[in-house]
């Protein structure tokens, strides 16, 4: 009986099982992208009934290869990331690969030392968020000799999936100034080591100038990326003596809060105030009312960016520069300007 449950299944068994060759079995698990569909799943439906545990180091050995891919995001705190990094999870998981995820909360030494934990480890590509990056990072990362994929932002120094952040917040901005708003306020995120953050509030400038208006001082908030820093950032700009009729925030996240704050104050969204973000998160459209807010499609950056990764492993050239469209989504936040 013993015997029995020690048995470790072998790759002969899952050939067996699927009716294929032993070299079909580790070509499926080592570069399933040059199998074809059918014969893939067949031997995936065998590993899975059989429940076989490759060994992995001696796959490393024998592909020089680990299947793993390293993931650094800013923070695991927000649902933004969290449906970008599933959406990779998922993908890569279907061909073989595992993701190891790591976070640095906005912190350019901690990202340094995680990078380079991973490059040690073994990873066969990187995937890293933005293009806020320590000098000695961008050094490591032209001298390592395997892909690494920036997202959210594009960066010509390596191959970039994100978005356009200066124009999905003049978008935002714009649907406001389209509404009649002329005192426009802005809560951001912290601006330090987040190029995202100073991309949006750029895109509210130049929306603002097209418009021959300026963005002041005193309506400008950077707050931390959450509800919290909503709140915070309203009841500055809502102290400012002429107040906005109208605020664009970074986020969702931000946009929420503020909302929240603006009715403990009293404010009725949107007959006194409008409020625009950026995400679309699931909250956006539970609240009352619903935030209109500019969507970003997160879960395509990650299976995307999960496809690139293992396009690039296999030795493919992948696009330098991939730009995601995004569309603004109205709800009831915001309105005219009360006359």
């Amino acid at each position: 009986m013993l015997a029995a449950m020690d048995h470790r299944i072998t790759i002969e068994e899952v050939a067996r099982e699927a009716g294929v060759s032993t070299a079909t079995v580790s070509r499926v698990l080592s570069n399933p992208g040059v199998v074809r569909i059918s014969t893939r799943e067949l031997v995936l439906a065998a590993v899975r009934k059989l429940d076989y545990q490759p060994d992995a180091a001696a796959r490393a050995l024998a592909s020089g290869r680990t299947h793993t891919v390293g993931c650094v995001i800013p923070t695991l705190d927000h649902a933004i990331f969290a449906r970008s990094t599933q959406a990779m999870q998922t993908t890569l998981a279907q061909a073989g690969y595992q993701l190891l995820v790591a976070s640095h909360e906005y912190d350019p030494v901690t990202e340094f030392e995680l990078v380079r934990a991973l490059q040690q480890r073994g990873v066969d590509s990187l995937v890293l968020v933005g293009t806020d990056h320590a000098p000695r990072l961008w050094k490591a990362l032209s001298l390592w000799r395997k892909p690494t994929l920036l997202t959210w932002s594009c960066d010509p120094r390596l191959p970039s999936l994100g978005f356009d952040n200066e124009g999905a917040a003049r978008m935002a901005t714009e649907h406001l100034l389209g509404l009649g708003h002329r005192r426009i306020g802005v809560i951001s995120g912290l601006t330090s080591h987040n190029d995202r953050a100073r991309s949006r509030i750029e895109g509210a400038r130049q929306a603002l100038a097209l418009a021959n208006l300026t963005l002041p001082p005193g309506l400008l908030s950077e707050q931390a990326f959450n509800m919290e820093g909503g709140r915070l950032g309203l009841r500055k700009l809502m102290s400012a003596r002429q107040p906005p009729t109208a605020i664009f925030c970074g986020n969702d996240l931000l946009a929420v809060g503020a909302m929240l704050e603006a009715q403990r104050m009293n404010l009725k969204i949107p007959e006194q105030l409008s409020i625009c973000g950026i995400d679309d998160l699931e909250i956006s459209g539970a609240i009352n009312p619903g935030l209109t807010t500019v969507s970003l499609p997160t879960q395509d950056l990650g299976r995307i960016a999960a496809q690139y990764m293992l396009s690039a492993i296999s030795g493919e050239v992948i696009a330098a520069q991939s730009l995601l469209p995004f569309e603004l989504v109205i709800r009831g936040s915001t309105a005219a300007p009360a006359s």
